[in-house]
Parts: structure tokens; C-alpha cells; sequence
């Protein structure tokens, strides 16, 4: 590992206690910067409601560290609108939100369009499939944002247990074992090429926040990639030193099983092509094989390469900040 690394760690690695939350809550009426909350949510029915209820009960009603809790359905067909709205959420669809520019499948095309929906200076990014979920993954990401003005993005790590289905041991959990695409694909890739970047334990973790001045620069990979394609651009735009993470102990959530997980290593891949030699295009395609009787199928699936633009270079964005 880098030496620059190594003091990166010591001195960008902290865990949710190192800011209780009277010190964050001192800071953010010191600097009177505003907080939104964002779900990106695609049929979430199940899980979506505990979150919104967990952050308005301890961030908003109880503690106003957050200004605005906004989901943004995706096109789901079960009742995850719904559901967010009951908890208290405002739920804005994907597709209403400037519809001048068409929408196209992907968790990062819903990111991005969530930052015409919400005010806050800082904005904090969770996924709506997490169970057990506590408050603290917010407050510990936005935490360092409001108390440290030299740090610009800060990514939440964890433990993420695997449950491993089994006859003779249904529903083991294997500690550590979660997050096989970033084993797999984006820790190579990211030691490999972009070495700096080498400490960040889930570099592709859904819960991560970020000052909106950063978020409003960077280009937004549409779909599974956007987590690595953010944590690179962000690095080139400011810095190893304005990125951080924290420790906010476990994350359980829904598994994907393995050829979705290939889909997201090969989108994963292709940002990272992207950005290491723009231009040199490959066939962006992936083709997986599943049984149908007594031989193998091809299914052939289009790998994300579409990018969404800054939201700084959006005529409707510049508008409304102007305004």
C-alpha cells in the first residue's frame, strides 16, 4: 500500500462515535448548511418505510439534522411509492424530473436526477433495500462534512455478512463475506490503476455523501458503475485528502444472485475502461448462459455506457440556482 495511503487511513478513517451527534448538530447550526437525504428506490415495498421512518424519528423530528428525506421511484411495480410516502418521505418520480432529457434504466441516472429534486448543500445518498437499519449511517457520513469544511465526499464503510442458503444450514451468515463485486472486480481495478483510491474498504457502498458543489461537477455513470466512476472523478476533481469514510458497523440487505452480479461487474468495468482510455471502445455487451432443458442458453445483456453530464452544465439546474 501507498505510504500517501497509509496516512490517508489514519488520518480519513473514522468511526460513527468519533462525532456524537452534539458535536454534528453544533457544527450544522455554525455553518448553517442544509442536509437532503436521498433513497434511490425500484420496487423497495418491503424495506424503503423503515428507513424513511428511522431518519425523520431520530434525524428529522427528534433531531434536526436532516432538512428533506426524498425518495425517487424508479418505476416500481409494487406499492414502494407508497410505502416511502406513508413514512413521511417526498416520493418524486424518475421520470418526471426533466423529462426534456429521456430517462434510461439505472441507479446512476436516478442519483443523478435526484440532484434537480432536492436543496440540501449536502446531500447523503442511502439505498432503499437495507434491513435492520440505524440512523447512524447518515449521521456518521454527513458528520465530517459539516465539522471538517476540507472534506467533500465520505463514503460509509461496514461489515456485510453473507446469508448462505443451505440444507443442512439455511440462512448461515458468513461474516465479511458480502460485497463480492468489489472483491472480485472494483478492488482490483481501483489498486491496480488508481492505487490511492486503495483504502476505501467498500468503495462501492450505496451510503455515501458528498457536498453538492462536488456532486453538481461530476459526470454520472448511469448504472451499476456509478459508485466507482464517482469515487474516481471525485479523487482527479479534489483530492485524496477531501475523501474520507467512516464506520458504521454492519449492513444487511438483499443479495443479487450471481449472473446480476455479473452484470454489475461488467458495467463496473466498462466505467472503469472509460476513464482509463477514453475513446477506445469495446463491444459493451455481456453474454451469460442459463439451462433451458437439456442445454445452455445465451443471454446477451448491453453493458452501461451511457453518461449523464455535470448537473452544473444542465440549462434547467442553472436556472434554478440562479433563481
Amino acid at each position: 500500500m501507498l505510504e500517501e495511503v497509509e496516512r490517508w487511513l489514519s488520518e480519513r478513517s473514522w468511526s460513527v462515535t468519533d462525532r456524537p451527534l452534539h458535536q454534528i448538530m453544533a457544527a450544522k447550526r455554525a455553518t448553517g448548511r442544509t442536509v437532503s437525504v436521498v433513497l434511490p428506490a425500484l420496487n423497495e415495498e418491503e424495506t424503503v418505510g423503515a428507513i424513511v421512518s428511522a431518519v425523520r424519528r431520530d434525524l428529522v423530528l427528534r433531531v434536526p439534522l436532516v432538512d428533506e428525506v426524498v425518495v425517487v421511484d424508479s418505476g416500481s411495480t409494487d406499492r414502494t411509492a407508497a410505502a416511502a410516502a406513508a413514512a413521511g418521505a417526498t416520493v418524486v418520480h424518475r421520470d418526471a424530473i426533466l423529462p426534456r432529457i429521456p430517462a434510461v434504466p439505472g441507479k446512476g441516472e436516478v442519483l443523478w436526477r435526484s440532484l434537480l429534486v432536492t436543496r440540501g448543500d449536502i446531500v447523503c445518498f442511502v439505498d432503499a433495500d437495507l434491513r435492520e437499519f440505524s440512523s447512524d449511517f447518515v449521521s456518521g457520513i454527513v458528520g465530517p462534512l459539516l465539522t471538517d469544511p476540507d472534506v467533500h465526499l465520505v463514503k460509509a464503510m461496514y461489515d456485510r455478512p453473507l446469508t448462505v442458503p443451505g440444507k443442512d444450514a439455511p440462512g448461515t451468515v458468513a461474516a465479511g463475506q458480502g460485497g463480492r463485486v468489489t472483491e472480485l472486480m472494483a478492488r482490483p481495478l481501483l489498486n491496480m490503476h488508481w492505487p490511492r483510491l486503495a483504502g476505501f474498504v467498500q468503495p462501492l457502498g450505496g451510503e455515501y455523501a458528498a457536498r453538492r458543489s462536488l456532486l453538481e461537477r461530476l459526470p454520472f455513470p448511469v448504472g451499476y458503475g456509478v459508485e466507482l466512476g464517482m469515487l474516481v472523478d471525485a479523487l482527479h476533481l479534489v483530492g485524496l485528502d477531501a475523501l474520507a469514510q467512516v464506520d458504521v458497523g454492519v449492513r444487511i440487505h438483499r443479495h443479487q444472485d450471481g449472473q446480476a452480479l455479473g452484470r454489475m461487474a461488467a458495467a463496473i468495468y466498462r466505467t472503469a475502461q472509460l476513464r482509463l482510455a477514453r475513446g477506445h471502445l469495446i463491444r459493451p455487451a455481456l453474454t451469460q448462459f442459463e439451462r433451458t432443458g437439456d442445454t445452455f442458453e445465451p443471454r446477451t445483456y448491453s453493458v452501461d455506457t451511457e453518461e449523464r453530464p455535470p448537473m452544473a452544465e444542465i440549462a434547467e439546474y442553472q436556472a434554478r440556482e440562479v433563481a
